[in-house]
């Protein structure tokens, strides 16, 4: 009997050991099941940080895509203004340049402080000043001596910006009207008489100022070739032509120191005008001179 007893206290054993390890199997198995929710909420959070990062590189995209217009608009703009600039300043260098006229010695013609705008083109590609018109031009070597040019970067750059018209003409620059060109011969007996090209006396009258005669000395001249002979249309108060004679220049301007033509007073507006070559002239033609081919 004892030994059954045992025998049934060591057979119980076995059992308690797997109701043991039952329980413990039990209580493992729930730890095994939540691995995979464990795992499915970090795909959750994973695949929520995503698309939030997804919304948020759209929203970024989209924001990006707002400010283009705006930053391309302002890069137009800018480029515009900029081909603007550049072919202004391609025109006033090569086309047609503004001066301000710094004398009363054209009036009635050109006033103190009016605004002209000199042609560039009118003599280009073979042309020639004409008996009449009105020429600007670099007065250095004829109504100037010539003197040393400065040297140096700021010298350069002044240069470049005349050329531009973006610097002040400076005293060397004039306006004048061209009455004798290559071959002409030019003459005046003094006052109260007219000026005579090759002969043909030129009634002023249509441009000269009031009460001015067509020139206060005598004169007689022959314009070498290449070069002109001119005068300002208030005879009484222009230095031009005639007070240089005896210089080393002759009083004669270089048709290569020419800068344009005087086309037309555009400031102040009231007088807006073109300047055209008077009647007056049409009377010499074909008297000889260099400037019956012109």
């Amino acid at each position: 009997m004892a030994d059954d007893a045992e025998a049934g206290t060591t057979a119980a054993a076995p059992a308690d050991t797997a109701r043991d390890g039952a329980e413990q199997g039990g209580a493992g198995e729930p730890g095994k099941g939540a691995e995979p929710e464990h795992a499915e909420r970090e795909d959750g959070a994973e695949q929520q940080d995503g698309a939030e990062r997804e919304d948020g590189a759209e929203r970024e995209d989209g924001a990006e895509q707002e400010e283009e217009p705006g930053h391309s608009r302002s890069r137009d703009l800018l480029l515009l203004a900029g081909i603007c600039l550049a072919f202004l300043l391609l025109v006033n260098a090569f086309v047609a340049r503004p001066f301000a006229v710094p004398s009363g010695s054209m009036e009635d013609t050109l006033r103190t402080g009016d605004r002209l705008i000199a042609n560039q083109l009118a003599y280009a590609f073979g042309g020639h000043p004409r008996r009449g018109d009105v020429v600007v031009f670099d007065g250095t070597g004829s109504f100037r001596p010539e003197s040393a040019k400065p040297q140096g970067f700021w010298a350069d750059a002044r240069s470049v910006a005349l050329d531009l018209g973006l610097a002040p003409a400076g005293d060397t620059i004039y306006v004048k009207r061209v009455i004798g060109v290559g071959g002409d011969r030019v003459t005046s007996t003094g006052p109260g008489a007219p000026i005579t090209v090759n002969g043909v006396p030129v009634d002023e009258t249509s441009y000269l100022s009031p009460g001015d005669d067509p020139s206060s000395v005598a004169f007689d001249v022959v314009v070498p070739a290449g070069e002109l002979w001119v005068m300002g249309d208030h005879r009484s108060a222009s230095r031009d032509s005639r007070d240089h004679l005896g210089e080393p220049g002759g009083g004669f301007v270089p048709e290569k120191k020419v800068i344009g033509r005087a086309d037309w007073v555009v400031y102040p507006f009231s007088r807006w005008t073109g300047l055209d070559r008077p009647a007056a002239f049409a009377a010499t033609a074909g008297t000889g001179g260099h400037g019956d081919q012109r």
